[in-house]
């Protein structure tokens, strides 16, 4: 693949992603954040190596973080995105180390359509609404995250996979507007 396509692959891929995002959170409650998600992916540090290291079957993360030892796109992009995992991370103070913090429900409710819509587009055709709750189950991230945020989605995911987004998403909306 030659650079200009991997310049518009990426281009594509990216806008696609958003776009998927942006209709999943007015579904869920949230469109202000819908339009405001993942523009730093835009910006030349991410959008530089998303095209390094684009080749269209999954995140240019993963193949930056093989050639490097680690991610600066992602580093980017983790620390500006409120509606990743990794976002909710301080130092604390009695177990002197950094560890996760409990999400917003606002923000949680932002992921949940974030991996949604990556699923649908790294997935494509194969994509089905089991998919993101196996790519959770998959990857061993979730042993990061702080254990009420991973039980929130995986609730969520769960009930993708049984009763469809239409129910899942009648209940995201409930789940943001409630007081915690």
């Amino acid at each position: 693949m030659n650079g200009w396509q991997r310049f518009w692959g990426h281009l594509l891929t990216i806008t696609r992603h958003r776009h998927k995002v942006i209709a999943h959170c007015a579904r869920a409650g949230i469109l202000w954040q819908g339009l405001r998600h993942d523009l730093s992916k835009y910006s030349l540090t991410e959008f530089r190596e998303g095209v390094r290291f684009f080749d269209g079957t999954h995140s240019p993360t993963e193949d930056e973080r093989k050639t490097y030892g680690y991610s600066l796109a992602w580093m980017h992009h983790k620390g500006r995105n409120r509606h990743h995992w990794e976002y909710w991370t301080d130092y604390n103070m009695e177990e002197h180390r950094y560890t996760a913090v409990p999400m917003p429900r606002c923000f949680m409710a932002e992921m949940i359509c974030d991996r949604l819509a990556a699923s649908k587009i790294y997935r494509g055709k194969a994509y089905t609404d089991a998919s993101p709750l196996e790519y959770l189950q998959h990857g061993k991230m979730h042993d990061s995250m702080h254990r009420e945020t991973y039980e929130t989605l995986l609730r969520f995911l769960t009930q993708l996979r049984d009763e469809g987004e239409a129910a899942m998403f009648k209940s995201l909306r409930e789940y943001v507007r409630e007081k915690p």
